[in-house]
């Protein structure tokens, strides 16, 4: 049994039998029916439809009971009663990183098919940033078997910022950018450009890369904080944009020419901009046809309860028409990719990539490709045989997490006099962080434990773990409010070196161990006693088991964080070495200010 989605030919070779059924002449494989239909080229729901569907693509819309009538013969098992639900295409997510689900593609598309998101455009920079080209190449092989159709947007910022500033296990040149393009159809546009700042001041580097898309015809993805960056990075090609955090920011983007995709994700992780940035149409008037939903990041338990339909929702939520906001999520990425006339509406010669809805917008049942892949909210047995056939990754993938064989040290040594420290001070929602000077000087009798806790500081550590310096940088966090124990993580963005807060050396010692046991990934521990932890083998970023038991995982894992008393969620904690954020990170060299890019001691004369 396989899904015939890996059969649905290329539009050109239908034609004639499409037009065949269009007509009548030839009965559909398949009608639904009985059901209102969303609309997102007229965004207006169309009562009493029904949908003939051959060869996995849309042979027709009709009224509903035109084929009983038509086709007298038909078999029952040919049609599928939708109850007066509504028919809608097919989610696109027009930005996602796989791997911030810790699981491979294969896995990934549980969720998505789960939430009716039928297209994914994914920026596989986190393997890139740790196995170079070869990584994002076992991505896409990944890709390829998973019922999902996936698009890539090739990486453009690997690593991140230059060697000075971090090291990573990955160097992506302009001319392995543009040899991705020439090998993969699915390499469809350039990956969000993270480097802004250098963008803007011309890196030669930066772009070149830029050209390598864009003489390809390929679009550009963007990343950029501040609104004095937005018609520099416009300037230079960029046409779209995740990081719109408010409306002033997203209105200048939309004037700018640039896509704005409005990120939305659990309201207590950073990744929930779309109330705030929405009121560029909501307030300020803009029109929503160059807005989208995205959802960014999703770890494998969020995946299930946040996925694209719930940002679709919340989208409605904040004000807008729910086929608006549905339109938002399908037709509108598909236009930003040039693929509307392939995906994200329904009509004649699209895939039969196709969603029920309830009334508030819920996804009941999916067909992926023509094929029903979930019904009544639950995988079919079709779906459940082609994710028990997943990619598995080759050796070298498990064997990411090289570090030193000498022990190290995890904590600073400590001033012997007072001294002002250069401090990371996090605070919710967590993608900016702010710099602190504070002046530390121990009271007579005083600890310096009870000196941090006076000032509400612990550890911060990053570990190189590509097997090239071994490099070990030391910091301090402020209102982390980790109570006892440690936390460590080997998916540091965007190096993705292992990254530990702690209260003391011995917990930090057993998490790091426990990272290089698991070969990498996501651990809680106190008391010399590991409370939770996520194997992540595969690049030290993806588990390889099924959705499902990642999900388990994670769900264990955040509740031991929040016991811990951490107040970044972990996916924000691993955003504390991004060092293209501003206003201060700490890398596996050290501290560094963002976007002057000025490296600091930790402690400094009083």
């Amino acid at each position: 049994m396989a899904l015939t989605r890996f059969s649905v030919a290329p539009l050109h070779t239908l034609t004639r039998t499409l037009a065949a059924v269009a007509m009548g002449r030839e009965a559909p494989d398949l009608v639904l029916t009985g059901a209102r239909l969303l609309s997102t080229y007229t965004e207006r729901i169309h009562p009493e439809r029904e949908i003939w569907l051959k060869s996995g693509r849309i042979a027709a819309v009709k009224p509903a009971g035109t084929a009983k009538k038509l086709f007298a013969r038909l078999p029952r098992s040919k049609f599928f009663d939708a109850a007066g639900g509504i028919l809608a295409p097919g989610l696109v997510d027009p930005h996602i990183h796989i791997e911030s689900s810790m699981m491979t593609a294969c896995a990934y598309a549980e969720g998505a098919l789960l939430n009716g998101t039928t297209t994914i455009f994914c920026d596989s920079h986190e393997i890139g940033n740790v196995c170079d080209a070869a990584g994002i190449e076992w991505m896409l092989a990944d890709a390829r078997q998973a019922p999902l159709s996936i698009f890539l947007t090739v990486p453009s910022t690997v690593p991140a910022t230059s060697p000075q500033f971090e090291t990573a296990g990955g160097d992506l040149t302009a001319t392995k950018i543009g040899g991705l393009f020439d090998r993969y159809p699915e390499a469809v546009a350039l990956g969000e450009k993270m480097d802004f700042v250098q963008v803007a001041m011309g890196d030669p580097r930066s772009h070149a890369i830029m050209a390598a898309a864009l003489k390809r015809g390929r679009p550009i993805c963007g990343h950029i904080y501040g609104r004095e960056f937005v018609t520099a990075g416009a300037a230079s090609g960029i046409t779209d944009t995740h990081e719109a955090i408010d409306r002033e920011i997203g209105d200048d983007f939309l004037e700018a020419g640039v896509w704005v995709f409005l990120r939305g994700g659990p309201p207590t992780t950073p990744w929930h901009s779309l109330p705030h940035a929405i009121k560029a149409v909501t307030e300020l008037g803009a029109n929503p046809k160059r807005v989208c939903v995205c959802t960014d990041d999703r770890d494998a338990d969020d995946l299930f309860l946040f996925g694209l339909d719930w940002v679709t929702r919340q989208a409605v939520v904040a004000g807008l028409k729910p086929t608006t906001a549905w339109s938002m999520g399908s037709l509108h990425p598909a236009t930003r990719y040039g693929m509307d006339g392939e995906i994200g509406g329904l009509a004649p010669a699209r895939r039969a990539d196709i969603v029920l809805l309830n009334d508030a917008l819920e996804p009941q049942c999916t067909w992926y490709g023509g094929e029903l892949v979930v019904k009544n909210r639950k995988i079919t047995p079709i779906l459940d045989y082609a994710l028990s056939k997943r990619y598995r990754y080759p050796r070298a993938a498990y064997q990411t997490v090289k570090l030193p064989t000498k022990k190290l040290t995890l904590t600073p040594a400590l001033p012997t006099k007072s001294v002002t420290a250069n401090v990371i001070r996090t605070a919710l929602p967590g993608i900016i962080l702010f710099h602190e000077k504070i002046a530390l000087a121990p009271k007579p009798g005083q600890s310096w434990s009870d000196l941090f806790t006076e000032h509400r500081l612990c550890f911060v550590t990053i570990v190189e773990r590509h097997g090239k310096s071994g490099a070990v940088a030391h910091g301090l966090l402020q209102d982390f409010n980790l109570r006892a124990g440690a936390v460590a993580s080997s998916v540091g963005h965007d190096a993705h070196n292992i990254i530990l807060a702690g209260t003391n050396e011995a917990d930090l010692q057993l998490a790091l161990a426990t990272i290089k046991k698991l070969r990498g990934g996501v651990c809680v521990v106190r008391d010399g006693k590991v409370l939770a932890q996520v194997a992540l083998p595969v690049a030290g970023l993806i588990s390889d088991l099924r959705a499902t038991a990642v999900a388990k995982e994670t769900t264990k894992l955040k509740k031991a964080w929040v016991a811990a008393g951490c107040t970044l969620p972990y996916m924000g904690f691993n955003l504390i070495p991004l060092s293209v954020i501003p206003e201060i990170r700490i890398t596996d060299r050290g501290l560094v200010t963002v976007p002057g890019m000025q490296q600091l001691p930790l402690f400094e004369k009083a």
